[in-house]
């Protein structure tokens, strides 16, 4: 199985930027899409970005395009999501996401998460 271990997440000013990694374990990191999603208090978890484990191609978002990048090192078995411009909208818990099927990510329903992160945008 594959083990996810989310860190990069904290308090930041509203307009400043955060890079959140996701490390990975066990499987063949490179051979699995990724992809992370958040979830507001009161909400439902929403993804946020996704990228293929075969191809370059992501998807981001309407929220959050043109701002944030997700983006891999296989070598160091992590997958990253860069945030910029952040807005007290943004604030909720970011999961890790992977699965060898990138649909599965879009649905939800992957195999693995990662525990989360906080991530928290005053104004």
């Amino acid at each position: 199985q594959v083990q996810l271990v989310e860190s990069g997440g904290g308090l930041v000013q509203a307009g400043g930027s955060l890079r959140l990694s996701c490390a990975a374990s066990g499987r063949t990191f490179s051979n699995y899409s990724m992809g992370w999603s958040r979830q507001a208090p009161g909400q439902a978890r929403e993804l946020v970005a996704a990228m293929y484990w075969n191809y370059e191609s992501a998807y981001y978002e309407d929220s959050v395009k043109g701002r944030s990048t997700i983006s891999r090192d296989n070598a160091k078995n992590t997958v990253y999501l860069q945030m910029n411009s952040l807005k007290a909208e943004d604030t909720a818990v970011y999961y890790c996401a992977a699965d060898p099927s990138i649909g599965s990510i879009l649905r939800g329903d992957n195999d693995y998460w990662g525990q989360g992160t906080q991530v928290t945008v005053s104004s």
